[in-house]
């Protein structure tokens, strides 16, 4: 286990191995989120949290809403063609 130590400005140094593991280079933005008795550093989002209800306006569907069972009848159809060597 390595180990680092706090610098008296807060910088903490991450072992360039694991920076390199995970292509980290220097300008990288991280979330920094408590854990219990530790921290985790993780790469910040490049795009904000969305949901469904956020972005479902900039579909282009223009007919009749399906209904569960229209989506459950497509999902089967797609499924049996792809197995067959069709899809």
């Amino acid at each position: 286990m390595d180990t680092t130590k706090l610098s008296s400005k807060g910088q903490v140094i991450i072992p360039k191995y694991i920076r390199d593991l995970r292509n980290w280079s220097a300008g990288l933005e991280l979330e920094v989120i408590a854990l219990g008795e530790g921290i985790l550093l993780k790469p910040k989002a490049i795009f904000p949290h969305t949901t469904l209800e956020d972005v479902a306006g900039c579909l282009n569907y223009r007919g009749k809403a399906k209904s569960d069972d229209d989506i459950e009848a497509a999902m089967k159809k797609a499924a049996v063609e792809a197995w067959s060597g069709r899809g």
